[in-house]
């Protein structure tokens, strides 16, 4: 069977939470669950990495701005290691060129973490912190739940996947405007409190 529906779900779960599909991935393979996985994602080292920058994504994800932050540093790194992957599994089956595998990989890695990206700082602009932490308890469960099903059901997996990023990506735009209005507020009240410290009087 092609590796490319997992490819694609990986690539998609990469650009949510990158160190957790290689935490799982080595976990499925070191446990003898799949023998898609490459060896070199079992390793303990790898698996001690991932799991360790996991549990700081778990926590900085949940932190309203601190996840957008985290976001920002992670523009490269998701899509990257969504091409890793895709280039590892491609080259454990055989059955998809390691060029095919990364550019899918990476482009659908960087394609989610934009959705992700986006809708956290339109979250962000609400007043209160729970929204963020229910958004980010959902794509950590979606992330495992999706990769878990991708092991024994790839192309169903990449099905779901398909349409998550879709509706993603039509949902950013849809919160773009949004978006927009939050930097035009952030910006014009900094500027208020520039004025304000100039004139030395208190910003309203």
């Amino acid at each position: 069977m092609s590796v490319l529906p997992l490819v694609f779900t990986s690539g998609w779960a990469s650009g949510i939470n990158a160190y957790a599909v290689v935490l799982l991935l080595g976990v499925f393979g070191a446990t003898g669950l799949t023998d898609e996985v490459p060896a070199s994602l079992q390793r303990t080292d790898v698996l001690v990495v991932a799991g360790v920058l996991f549990l700081c994504e778990a926590v900085a994800d949940k932190i309203p701005y601190v996840d957008s932050v985290w976001d920002t540093v992670h523009t490269v790194i998701r899509p990257v290691s969504g091409a890793v992957i895709g280039v590892l599994l491609a080259g454990q089956s055989g059955s998809l060129p390691d060029l095919a595998a990364g550019a899918l990989g990476g482009s659908t890695a960087l394609a989610s973490h934009l959705v992700k990206a986006g809708t956290r700082m339109a979250v962000n602009t609400s007043p209160e912190p729970f929204s963020n932490l229910v958004l980010s308890t959902a794509e950590d469960l979606g992330v495992g739940g999706l990769v878990t099903f991708a092991m024994f059901h790839p192309t169903a997996a990449a099905v779901i996947a398909a349409v998550l990023l879709a509706a993603g990506l039509a949902l950013i735009v849809f919160l773009w405007s949004r978006i927009r209005r939050y930097r035009r507020r952030r910006a014009q009240r900094r500027e208020e409190k520039r004025l304000a410290a100039v004139r030395g009087t208190p910003p309203y």
